[in-house]
């Protein structure tokens, strides 16, 4: 049978699938985060609000803020040759996230289990690609 923490890891790695597959042309942000948010929620877990995915290009923290969460069609429209982050993060209790005292690591504010998976990917003509596979 399966763990609820063994259930949280493969909800992510599908959230992240699900969001790799919506990188693409003419999709917009929103859509991508909205395939993250569907899995996850369908699957009875929570999203990280608090930290998101990003635009990678000469520095690797750049606009567009990729959120988890959101609305098909809302936000910037993807384009050719955009690399983005995709990096779900899922709780198995609520969404509430904090920083220990060393500014670095995250904890769930509840204290439930967490799963964190990501990929850089490129949006292409020919679909995602995946960059750090």
């Amino acid at each position: 049978m399966a763990t609820p923490r063994s259930r949280c890891r493969w909800a992510t790695r599908e959230s992240l699938a699900q969001g790799i597959e919506a990188a693409r042309i003419g999709n917009t942000v929103g859509d991508v985060g909205a395939a993250v948010q569907k899995v996850v929620e369908a699957n009875g877990f929570s999203v990280v609000r608090e930290f998101v995915g990003h635009g990678i290009g000469t520095k690797l923290h750049e606009d567009p803020q990729v959120p988890n969460y959101g609305m098909p069609g809302h936000g910037p429209r993807l384009r050719d040759g955009m690399v983005l982050a995709i990096e779900p993060m899922v709780n198995v209790g609520r969404p509430e996230t904090r920083l220990l005292d060393d500014k670095w690591t995250a904890v769930t504010e509840d204290g439930s289990a967490s799963a964190h998976f990501e990929h850089c990917v490129a949006v292409t003509r020919n679909g995602p690609v995946i960059l750090t596979e």
